[in-house]
């Protein structure tokens, strides 16, 4: 068996493979290209794609493909071959510079909300030269971005480049502002970690809501859950280990470093975490985790739920998003240092992003708004709606300093002790974890926990990039213009604080008490997705990303309406789900045994002459609590296809999502109330379905 060194990065063309095969000019202008942004000569191109080409028929491959993230949340690729007819009938093996740098798929196809028509098919895929090629299941990829024919981004690599670019001119001018001289570039870095659910592929199989949602739409809770919290972080079962060491293997030999794995929380729940890497480069990194979690469990008889809640009543999946701001010199700028009450430079970024989150928590809570993560957001160990920062007794002891004018007394690292003589004493974390703060700082970045576990990680980092942007912009020009730097950098810090700390919040996010209190503040609660998209197109809102060169007003209407139009769809499928499974399987399994109930009821009176008073209630009181439930869900099916069938009039994209919000959805919990009450009495070897106590604890 290999070793993890010796198979990390073998399906990369990474800068250890361009270095070995291209000649030293060309290494070192594409590297121009890569690390400062500079334009890529067409011949250097020529001989980077024959290069390319040549590892990659090296390795036994025949196609190459433009590899690209539309907006559906998934990747999209189009497989060419290298293979070019000759005259005499045979086919040489080419890839050009041209073919490298640029394809063009279908754009009609995609989402685009409104920017291609079905006639007009024409797009782009242009390389990311930042984020290296590899080879998936055989096909040489090249990381792309994806445009319309007339230029608007229809991807979300685009916009988390041009995000990229805007904290990096913005970090530029406040580090010159301290006297930095050496640092000539400034990213955004993230390490995410993707939770997720294993089941068995024959439970999977027979679940349409599971096939059909990648959620259970009916489900009576199991007798155990996780109450005793005995999964969490648990020994690993022999199929799961096995999967996740192939996992591991998978994603080493595409450049993907995964780091941790463990049990999670909930019965039958993962997670696994990767180790930081630029942002727009840890984005493609998490689309390949979850192709790859996906694909290596149906080779172990599992399915990968990605849901953000596929089973009522536990945790859901979440998709942690640590980030952090780093210079090319390799300097953490979130990093508070020794004295951070002392580190200027570290509490202006500091208080930059809290002003960034207080002032655009509508485009924060907006990034990870989807119908599967509003199941989730709000319980569990998930974040609530409301967004706000933790920043532990330490940071914000300062801040209070800072704000009053006060000497600030360092708690400092306190040895802590834990009662055990054979054991090191080890350092008290003086910034501590909470989780169920949606924004926390843990000692150098911010863990933005509000992700979904299903959703690409381009959107909430292109929103975080771009805001911290625009507060450095601020300070930036009042820094610059100021006749005396250190009163004014120490004026920006104070005033921030004061204007902003309604934000902070250190305390139980799950309190009603907190709800009670964000909304004395003036915070947001934007529970549901068409309440965070109906600020998407506010006149702050454009104004920032056009200000940026982000996003145009053009392409924030067309995010608008597919994401929209994706949460319409979504709910839509579901609600036909839930009819089609209680219609064809729910009521005729709760109705034949309901019918098996009186028929034995018949014959107790006719064959048997028990008389009423000495029979047994058992089978009159469970048919009169079938019949009163059959009637529910029937009532309640009937009602679900009236609405969904009322919702073809509407036209608008904003006021279709409202009614799915306000009308389907709550049809949808009504008519799964009493299916469930069913589940509870109708004997398992009859009941259509694997029940929740099945599919959780399936995998052994």
């Amino acid at each position: 068996m290999s070793s993890a060194a010796e198979i990390y990065s073998s399906m990369v063309f990474d800068d250890v493979a361009m270095e070995a095969r291209l000649p030293k000019e060309t290494y070192k202008a594409l590297q121009n290209t890569i690390k400062k942004g500079m334009p890529l000569d067409p011949g250097v191109a020529n001989v980077v794609a024959n290069a390319m080409k040549d590892w990659a028929i090296e390795k036994g491959v025949t196609h190459f493909t433009h590899w690209f993230q539309p907006l559906t949340g998934v990747t999209a690729e189009k497989h060419d071959s290298f293979g070019q007819r000759k005259d005499n009938g045979k086919i040489i093996e080419q890839f050009s510079g041209k073919e490298l740098i640029q394809g063009e798929p279908d754009a009609s196809s995609f989402p685009s909300g409104g920017l291609r028509a079905t006639f007009e098919a024409r797009g782009y895929t242009a390389w990311d030269a930042t984020s290296y090629a590899f080879i998936k299941d055989g096909i040489l990829c090249i990381p792309t971005v994806f445009c319309s024919y007339g230029g608007e981004a229809l991807d979300q690599k685009t916009s988390i480049l041009r995000s990229m670019e805007a904290l990096n001119r913005q970090s530029l001018r406040i580090l010159k502002l301290f006297g930095n001289t050496t640092t000539t570039s400034v990213m955004s870095n993230v390490g995410p970690e993707q939770e997720y659910f294993l089941v068995k592929k024959e439970h999977y199989d027979a679940r349409p809501d599971l096939i059909y949602t990648g959620r259970t739409l009916f489900g009576a809770r199991s007798p155990k859950g996780q109450e005793l919290d005995d999964h969490y972080f648990g020994t690993i079962k022999a199929q799961v280990l096995d999967f996740m060491k192939e996992v591991n293997e998978e994603l080493w030999k595409l450049g993907v470093l995964a780091k941790t794995e463990h049990n999670e929380v909930a019965p039958a729940q993962h997670e696994l975490a990767t180790v930081y890497t630029t942002t727009n480069i840890a984005a493609d990194h998490n689309q390949l985790v979850m192709e790859t979690l996906k694909k290596v469990a149906k080779r172990h008889g599992l399915v990968c739920l990605l849901h953000e809640k596929p089973f009522a009543g536990v945790n859901g999946s979440g998709k942690h998003n640590n980030w952090s701001i780093s210079t090319d010199d390799g300097i953490n700028l979130l990093a508070p240092g020794k004295t951070p009450y002392e580190n200027a430079q570290f509490l202006l970024f500091l208080v930059a992003t809290i002003k960034a989150v207080d002032e655009y928590q509508d485009l924060l809570r907006m990034s990870v708004a989807t119908a599967g993560n509003d199941h989730r957001l709000g319980a569990n160990e998930a974040p609530p709606a409301i967004i706000s920062v933790f920043l532990g007794d330490e940071l914000n002891g300062i801040l209070e300093a800072i704000e009053t004018d006060t000497k600030y007394v360092s708690k400092k690292s306190v040895p802590l002790k834990i009662g055990v003589d054979t054991l090191p004493e080890f350092s008290q974390d003086t910034t501590d974890r909470n989780r169920t703060s949606p924004f926390a700082f843990t000692g150098n970045k911010f863990e933005f926990r509000m992700l979904g576990s299903a959703s690409s990680i381009s959107c909430a980092n292109t929103v975080l990039n771009t805001i911290v942007a625009e507060e450095l912009r601020i300070f930036a020009d009042e820094l610059e213009a100021a006749d005396d730097f250190e009163s004014t950098l120490h004026a920006i810090i104070k005033r921030t604080i004061v204007e902003h700390k309604r934000i902070i919040f250190n305390g139980d996010g799950y309190e009603e008490s907190w709800v009670k209190e964000a909304e004395a503040r003036g915070l947001y609660n934007l529970k549901a997705t068409p309440d965070a998209f109906h600020h998407l197109l506010d006149k702050k809102n454009v104004e920032l990303f056009e200000r940026h060169k982000v996003y145009s007003t053009t392409e924030l209407k067309s995010r608008h309406d597919v994401f929209l139009g994706n949460y319409s769809n979504v709910v839509h499928i579901e609600a036909l789900t839930m009819t089609d499974m209680v219609r064809r399987d729910i009521l005729p399994a709760a109705s034949k045994f309901a019918g098996e109930l009186a028929e034995r009821m018949t014959k107790e009176s006719e064959v048997l002459d028990i008389p009423y008073p000495n029979r047994c209630p058992y089978e009159n009181e469970t048919l009169k609590f079938l019949n009163a439930n059959m009637t529910a869900a029937y009532e309640a099916v009937k009602k679900l296809e009236a609405d969904i069938a009322a919702s073809k009039s509407i036209t608008d994209v904003e006021e279709l999502a409202y009614y799915y919000k306000d009308t389907v959805i709550p049809d949808m919990t009504a008519l799964r109330v009493p299916v469930d009450e069913m589940e509870t009495v109708v004997p398992s070897n009859e009941w259509p379905y694997p029940s929740y106590g099945e599919i959780l604890y399936g995998v052994r």
